[in-house]
C-alpha cells in the first residue's frame, strides 16, 4: 500500500470488480441450464475457467511479464490442495446434492450464507480487526441479500438445506484460506484450481450420464466461466491481499443484487419495490465499509517474504541495479513503527488491543 494513493485503492475496486463478474455470470448461467446439465455447466464453467487463465499465463511469459506475480512455492502446495478440495469439488458437490433436495426459495436464500461464513471465519478465528461500523455494514449487505432473494415461500429446514448450508461453510472456508496464498500469483493459483475442480466435476457429471452440448454452447459457457469464475477469483484474490477476508467477503456479497440488476436487463423482469429496499441496504453497507478509516500508530515486525510491490515507505530495500515496476522477488522487512490509515493486508495483520 503506498502513501501516494488512497488506502481504498486498489482493494475496493478489485473486490467490487470480482463481485460484479460473478454476479453477472448468474444470470448467464441460467440461460445456459435450459440446455446443459447443471452440474456438467460447474464442470465447464470452472474448466472455462482454467483454460482461459492458462492462455493468460502463457500470455504473460511471452511478452515478459511472467516475473510480475511471486510464483507457488513448495509451502504453498498443501493450502492449494485445501482450497481446491473446499472451494472447488467440495462446495459445488454438496450445493448440487442439496439442491436437488430442497426448494429453490430456499437454496437462493441459504447461498447467502456464504458471506456470513467468510465473515465469521475471518473475525472469530483469523481474528482479523472488526468494529462497529463494519459489523452494520456487513450485515446491511447481508440483510439485502436475503431480501433480494425471498420471495415469501419461507425457509426449509429440511436435509437439502443442511447440504447447501455446508457448501457455505465449504466456501467460507475457502476464501480464508485462499488468504494465505494472496501473496503468490493469483492466474496461475486460479488456472489451478479452475483445471483441477472443472475437470472433476465434468468426469462426475459425465459418469453420471450428462451429454456434451454443441460446440457454441460449450464456447459460451466456457467464456462465462473465464470472466465470472476465472477473472472473478483473481480479482478476489488482490483483493485479499489488500483488504483481507472479511473486508473483501463483504464487498463480494454484493454479487447478488449485481446478479439481479442484470437478470431485469436480460429477462426484462419488473423493478419491485423488494429490489429497491436490497438496493438501499446494500448501499447503505457499502457506504459503512467505504467510510471506513481505520488509522493509529501501529509496529511492524521484521518480516521476510516474497510478493508483487512497487517500492513505497514499506518497501524501501535496495537493489544491485535498475529494475522495472511492480516486480516480485525475496525481501526483507526491518522493524519500523509508523501510522497511517490501512487494512489487514500483507503488511498489516497486527493485532489489536
Amino acid at each position: 500500500m503506498s502513501s501516494d494513493h488512497s488506502h481504498l485503492w486498489p482493494g475496493v475496486p478489485l473486490a467490487l470488480g470480482s463481485a460484479v463478474l460473478f454476479g453477472a455470470s448468474t444470470p448467464l448461467s441460467k440461460l445456459l441450464l435450459g440446455t446443459i446439465d447443471p452440474w456438467l455447466l460447474a464442470g465447464m464453467l470452472y474448466l472455462g475457467a482454467g483454460i482461459g487463465l492458462a492462455i493468460v499465463h502463457r500470455a504473460r511469459a511471452l511478452v515478459g511479464l511472467d516475473g510480475v506475480e511471486a510464483p507457488l512455492a513448495p509451502a504453498d502446495i498443501p493450502w492449494l490442495i485445501t482450497v481446491i478440495l473446499f472451494g472447488g469439488v467440495l462446495g459445488p458437490l454438496l450445493l448440487m446434492f442439496g439442491l436437488s433436495q430442497t426448494t429453490a426459495a430456499s437454496g437462493s436464500l441459504l447461498l447467502n450464507l456464504e458471506g456470513l461464513a467468510t465473515m465469521a471465519i475471518a473475525w472469530l478465528v483469523f481474528r482479523e480487526n472488526v468494529d462497529r461500523r463494519l459489523l452494520l455494514g456487513a450485515a446491511a449487505i447481508l440483510c439485502g441479500a436475503v431480501l433480494l432473494s425471498w420471495n415469501g415461500a419461507g425457509l426449509s429446514l429440511d436435509r437439502g438445506s443442511l447440504l447447501i448450508s455446508g457448501a457455505c461453510l465449504a466456501w467460507g472456508i475457502d476464501n480464508n484460506l485462499t488468504r494465505k496464498l494472496s501473496s503468490a500469483d493469483p492466474v496461475q493459483i486460479a488456472m489451478i484450481k479452475g483445471l483441477a475442480a472443472g475437470a472433476t466435476n465434468l468426469a462426475l457429471a459425465l459418469s453420471l450420464g450428462a451429454s456434451l452440448p454443441s460446440v457454441g454452447l460449450t464456447a459460451a459457457a466456457a467464456l462465462v466461466g473465464f470472466l465470472g469464475v476465472g477473472i472473478s477469483l483473481v480479482f478476489f484474490m488482490l483483493g485479499l491481499r489488500h483488504l483481507g477476508t472479511a473486508r473483501t467477503g463483504a464487498y463480494f456479497s454484493l454479487a447478488p443484487f449485481i446478479g439481479a440488476l442484470l437478470s431485469i436487463a436480460l429477462f426484462r423482469d419488473t423493478i419491485t419495490l423488494q429490489f429497491l429496499s436490497a438496493g438501499l441496504l446494500m448501499a447503505f453497507g457499502l457506504w459503512m465499509h467505504l467510510a471506513e478509516r481505520h488509522d493509529h500508530e501501529h509496529t511492524h515486525e521484521a518480516l521476510e517474504h516474497e510478493h508483487a510491490h512497487i517500492h513505497d515507505e514499506h518497501h524501501n530495500h535496495s537493489h544491485d541495479g535498475p529494475v522495472t515496476e511492480p516486480h516480485s522477488h525475496w525481501h526483507r522487512h526491518e522493524p519500523m513503527r509508523h501510522k497511517h490509515p490501512h487494512y489487514p493486508d500483507l503488511h498489516h495483520r497486527h493485532s489489536h488491543g
